[in-house]
Formats: C-alpha cells, structure tokens, sequence
C-alpha cells in the first residue's frame, strides 16, 4: 500500500466536544434563562443573530467555489441541465405532496374547529406588513430578481438563487475554455480551502448562537404562548414526522439508504437549526458533508442551493395546515373546490416569495387573498407561535434537502453508493 492510500485514523472526541452536545446543553440553558430571566433574555438576541449573519456571510462564497469549480471540470455541460431538471422533477413532486399532506391532516384532525374566532375582533394592524409584502412578490418578480445587477452584486446581496445564477454562468464559461482559464480553475480549487476551513471555524460559535437564539425566543414569546395554540403546534410538528419518517422515509429506502442512519449523520446541523430556527445557519456544512457521502461536487452545487427556494417541504405543510387552521377557528366553511384552488395558489406563491423574511406569512396572505371573502386578519391567531413552528418548518426544509440531493446523485448515476454505505454506516 502506498503512503497516500493509507488509512488515516482519527481520535474520537470526548463526548463533551461533539457540536450536537453543545448545541443541546445551550439550547437547554436558553430556554431556562429565557423562562425565569426573560427580560435579560431578549437582549442576548445579538448572538442568535451575529451568529446567523457570519454563517450568511460566507454561504455565497462557499456556493460559488463548489459549483464553479464542479462545472469547470465537466466536459459534457449537458449533465447540468440533466441534472437541474431532474431536481426540479423531484422538488415540484415532493413539494405539492407536502401541500396536499398538510391540507388532508387539516381536514382529519381540524385543529381550528371550536376555537370560534369572532373576525372582528381580530387586529388587522398586527398583519399589515406581511400583507402589504404579499402584493409586491409576484412569480414574475421572483423570476427576475434571480438575475443580478452585476456579476459582483450577487456575491454580496442574499439571495442564493443569484449566486447559484452567476456561479453557473462562470462554470459553464471556464468549461468551454478550460485549457486557456487553467489558472483560474486552479486558484479557485486551492480558494475552496480556506473558505471550508472558515466554515469550520465558525461552527465552532454554533452553541453560543443556539444559546442566545433560543433564549431571545423563549424570553420574547414565553412557554405559556405555546399552550395557548398547542393543538395547532402539536398538528404540525406530527404532521412533519409523518412526512420525514414515512414519505422521505420511503424513498430514502427506495433509494438504498435509510433516513434515520442520515439524520444521525447530520445531526449536528439539525441540532444547529432547530436553535437558530433557520436552515441557512447549516448550509455550507451540509453541502460539505453531502460531498463526502459521497455525492459528486456537481450535484451538490445544483440541487441544495436551489432546494433552499424551491423544495421547501415543511413550508408547504405548513401552508395549507395554518390556511385550513384559520377557516376552522374563523368558521369559514371551505369548499372542496376551494381548498384545491388554495392548493394550487400555494404551489405557485410559495415559489414567489422564496428568500423573503418572513416569507411564511407573506406567502401566506398572498395565498389566502384569492379566496372571496377569506379572514386573511385570521393570520394574526398564529403569529404568537409562529416562531414555535419556524423551527419545524426549517428542519422539514433542511431534511428534505439533504434527501433530494442523495436522490438526484443517485438517478444521475452521480453517487458513489460504497461511500455513501460505509459513511452511514
């Protein structure tokens, strides 16, 4: 054996060392600050936040390099519209089954039912900005701000479509000109380096971003908040299980590899955006951990930065269990052609609000407008709690990315599947 192919063996870290460990210690710590020192608590808001910004920091320059260098040294440039196109199949199909998921439970378990909201007494003012932003984000407008201002704008603006735009773009042109761009390619390969390695030193802040994350949180909006919405919450935490375990479930299992050995091999990251509530804080992580399962560079460019807009499955849950929510506590009868008409909306302005804050709601009020006469003011009952099942939304987005990658590698014959056994393993 030569010296190169020889078995490198690592120490394994003492337990308290593990991320996920210190993730959970300061999530616990959190909420028990958050709980007895609440008014302390709302300004450590400041790490939750910095924490989240150096990760969004360094997620367009970690895109860039993966995908540009990826392109760059394929020589059919026709694998990346094979491959987008797959993923696109695959997003559009699992995304409208989390809609119709999240509308069949609504009508099951009728979470709302009861509750006889009287509209009016409903404070319109608390949704006025999440309905104002669901007029100006149309479909059309989304389609056209993926292209950026400038080459250079896209890698210092937020959104990752544009990044994923320009660094397709930039692959595709030094794959036509790769012997002349050399240099290039070469000093984007050695780039890659220090910005992982970045990315890894970041990681290392993650607990004490958990810790402020969850304690602005738990002091802001208080446990009791909670119990108040309880069956709406409890619905929509099961409802995302049932999604995970039986549906992506399935088709990790259909795939050759099981969702719970790959939960556990992201766990850190799932801990880290459970506190955070957002899946961006664990992106760069998860693109480099998909690259050692054994997914090419390739596919891991293409398929997660384009998940994060278009395969939002917990969103979609969410969706069409928070609008059938509000017409079961308003006492809004929806009809069955309705309920289809939402469906279809959902599908469409789910899409249109993509990498907006606060989307959730924005998408929601564009959604529920199209219906004649729906209490669209009904979306202030779930704003107490939203941010209980931000969370939810963000590990259900998180999740099924992390599958769809595994999943279009695999029907790309773009997986090496003895790596992806033996890491799993």
């Amino acid at each position: 054996m030569e010296i190169n192919e020889m078995p490198i063996l690592t120490e394994k870290k003492p337990w308290y060392r593990l991320l996920y460990v210190q993730v959970i210690f300061a999530i616990v710590i959190g909420i028990v600050l958050g709980n007895f020192w609440p008014d302390q608590s709302v300004g450590l808001k400041i790490l939750g936040d910095g924490f989240i910004a150096l990760v969004k920091m360094i997620i367009a320059p970690v895109i860039f390099v993966t995908v540009v260098t990826g392109l760059a040294s394929m020589n059919n440039l026709s694998t990346v519209g094979r491959v987008t196109g797959k993923a696109m199949l695959y997003f559009l199909t699992f995304s409208s089954l989390a809609l119709v998921i999240g509308m069949v439970v609504a009508n099951v378990v009728q979470p709302g039912q009861g509750m006889n909201i009287d509209v009016s007494s409903l404070d319109p003012k608390s949704i006025k900005d999440y309905v104002d932003a669901s007029k100006e984000h149309s479909l059309t407008s989304f389609i056209l701000n993926i292209i950026p201002t400038s080459l250079l704008s896209s890698l210092t603006g937020e959104s990752i479509l544009q990044v994923l735009f320009v660094s397709i773009m930039f692959g595709i042109g030094l794959s036509m000109t790769q012997d002349k761009s050399k240099p290039v390619i070469d000093f984007l390969n050695a780039l890659a380096h220090p910005i992982f390695k970045i990315v890894e030193i970041l990681m290392k802040l993650a607990p004490i971003g958990a810790f402020g994350a969850m304690a602005f949180t738990v002091g802001k909006y208080g446990l009791a908040v909670l119990w108040n919405l309880i069956g709406l919450v409890a619905t929509f935490y099961l409802t995302a299980i049932i999604f995970v375990v039986v549906i992506l479930g399935a088709v990790a299992w259909y795939n050759k590899f099981s969702i719970f050995k790959l939960l556990r091999y992201i766990k850190d990251e799932l801990f880290l955006v459970l506190a955070t509530s957002s899946s961006e804080s664990a992106l760069p992580n998860l693109m480099r951990k998909l690259e050692k399962l054994g997914c090419t560079k390739q596919v891991v460019g293409l398929v997660v930065p384009t998940g994060y807009s278009f395969n939002l499955d917990g969103t979609n849950i969410y969706m069409t269990l928070a609008a059938l929510f509000i017409a079961q506590a308003c006492n809004f009868p929806l009809s069955l052609n309705q309920q289809i008409l939402i469906l279809l909306i959902a599908m469409l302005s789910s899409k249109g609000s993509a990498g907006v804050t606060g989307a959730g709601f924005i998408t929601l009020a564009a959604t529920l407008a199209v219906v004649k006469g729906f209490p669209v003011q009904g979306i202030a009952l779930i704003l107490g709690v939203d941010k209980f099942m931000s969370e939810c939304r963000a590990l259900t987005n998180f999740i099924g990315n992390a599958v769809a990658t595994i999943v279009v590698a695999r029907w790309d014959n773009q997986l090496d599947e003895a790596t992806l056994k033996k890491e799993l393993g």
